[in-house]
């Protein structure tokens, strides 16, 4: 005879065989078909990239990782390349910032080219760092660190930007907004110029990161989150998405206000990008993403879960801002389907689970159909599962090993980044942790109106922010580190002693990008 647990395994078991469980599970395989489409197409447009840059190496030449045509290698070309302002925010110092920092400065853009680095204040770690590293190549970049004061209607990020552009040279034409923990590669300066100046009703250039886990789970679960969005990054041109990390845009934008960039940022902007993207919609401005916008995105080695929660609070908490009815409109929608997605995802696996564990109480017990009236209907669905989440790693794996290999050819002067490092069944379990999660933080961010970034808390009202919070380090609410790249905010921790840290830098391109958990 069956025990009651039994019977009651079974009968959930059955239950999920009903008309309205195959739907739901047979929409969560066609959830990741979606996914493993989207992923493959992402990797065409990647991949067609890699071709061209093999097609000009063949005909000779050697350089096509800063462009395809020679000619524009030309002293000719060059003197003629258009100046162009970087703005890079910062806030705190960490184990990879270095690195970031240096493959920024030492870009092989042709044209004139100003770095600045923008901190709150001289207490900010990274003020001491990106100082000391910019008195090694003074002789050699424009850039100097600018000091922006504490924000008051606006967040931190947003405010150093806007002070940025305040600084920047009067004859600049374009601004290039990088955050600090963005690696770019030595061509990508002038791929974002080239296409700017090709293009001039171009509004915004973005690009978008890929994820070099540390090993940890939280840090595959960042690697999880950022995949589906890449796919909107990998159009090769138009797009509607745009990512804070990686922008570029006319200088004039900001100087004369056009479309009110400055004023909508200024005015309780939260994100820089969903501001900017809402701005673009609401004016049919055009943004796209060249398909070498791809960039090595280093996460912290000690990217804990808890780190991994706080950052992705911070991400469903810019869907609370909003600029106008029609902003607010879409980000609603897109919470109710992102939300609705993700349940949706993971429930055929929570499904999937019961009946596995039904099917081996029934084989191992030696139970008879007639005693549990148990169908089999469940491990079709089982199989059927298992076979669209298959199709969809390798999706996801084609499209990781793609854009590895093109950062390998972006920057051939660095260590080679190798998919040898990925745990694809950590992979696995970051998909379905992640998507359980998301809707959980929506709803909290939804209720709350309030996030802590860095040490500030935020509070919204009507999208905005009405109120910046700032408390001393001992409280509970300001942490030591950022999330992602494992950044001291406080004291002296994040400032490197003198001989760590000069004997750190060089001067040669070929040790821009040391040797990381990462790379090897």
């Amino acid at each position: 005879m069956a025990s009651s647990f039994d019977i009651f395994l079974f009968s959930l078991s059955r239950t999920f065989c009903s008309p309205f469980s195959v739907f739901v599970q047979i929409q969560g395989c066609l959830i990741c078909l979606t996914l493993a489409l989207g992923w493959a197409l992402a990797s065409y447009v990647r991949n067609r990239e890699i071709k061209q840059m093999k097609d000009a190496m063949k005909n000779g030449n050697s350089l096509s990782f800063l462009c395809h045509d020679i000619n524009e290698l030309e002293h000719s070309y060059q003197v003629n390349l258009p100046r162009v302002t970087v703005v890079m925010p910062l806030k705190g110092f960490g184990e990879h910032n270095l690195h970031n920092w240096r493959s920024q400065i030492t870009s092989l853009y042709g044209g004139p080219l100003e770095f600045l680095f923008v901190v709150e204040s001289t207490e900010d770690p990274a003020y001491h760092a990106i100082s000391r590293l910019i008195s090694e190549f003074e002789d050699d970049v424009d850039a100097k660190v600018v000091v922006a004061g504490l924000s008051t209607t606006c967040s931190q990020k947003i405010h150093n930007q806007l002070v940025g552009v305040e600084k920047m040279h009067k004859d600049s034409k374009y601004v290039l907004f990088l955050d600090d923990d963005v690696r770019i590669h030595p061509g990508s300066i002038g791929a974002l110029t080239r296409e700017m100046e090709k293009n001039p009703e171009i509004f915004i250039q973005t690009g978008y990161p890929l994820d070099l886990p540390s090993g940890s789970l939280g840090s595959y679960c960042i690697y999880e989150y950022h995949m589906p969005c890449s796919m909107g990054f990998a159009t090769g041109g138009r797009t509607f998405f745009l990512w804070g990390g990686c922008m570029m845009m006319h200088a004039d934008d900001f100087r004369q206000d056009r479309y009110g960039v400055v004023s909508g940022l200024k005015d309780g902007g939260y994100s820089d990008d969903m501001t900017l993207a809402a701005i673009a919609g609401a004016h049919k401005r055009l943004i796209t993403s060249p398909p070498v916008a791809v960039f090595p995105h280093p996460l912290a080695s000690d990217l804990n879960f808890g780190r991994y929660w706080n950052y992705l609070r911070k991400q469903t908490f810019v869907l609370e801002s909003y600029t106008t009815t029609v902003n607010w409109v879409m980000n609603r929608a897109l919470f109710g389907t992102h939300c609705y997605l993700s349940w949706g995802f993971v429930a055929p696996y929570f499904m999937a689970i019961i009946h596995l564990a039904a099917a081996f109480r029934f084989y191992s017990k030696g139970y008879s159909l007639d005693e549990v009236n148990y169908t089999f209907a469940g491990l079709s669905l089982v199989n059927l599962l298992a076979i669209c989440t298959l199709v969809e790693l390798l999706s996801m794996w084609n499209l990781t090993r793609i854009e590895v290999q093109l950062c390998n050819m972006l920057s051939p002067e660095a260590p080679q980044l190798s998919l040898a490092t990925y745990n694809w069944c950590l992979v696995f379990v970051a998909l379905v942790v992640d998507n359980f999660l998301y809707p959980l933080s929506a709803i909290k961010s939804h209720f709350s109106q309030c996030i802590n970034w860095s040490g500030i808390r935020y509070y919204l009202k009507h999208g905005k922010i009405i109120k910046i919070e700032r408390t001393e380090r001992s409280k509970d609410m300001s942490p030591v580190f950022t999330d992602l790249g494992g950044k001291h905010l406080y004291g002296k921790k994040g400032i490197p002693t003198k001989g760590s840290f000069l004997s750190s830098l060089s001067r040669s391109l070929a040790q821009w990008h040391q040797p990381k958990k990462f790379d090897n």
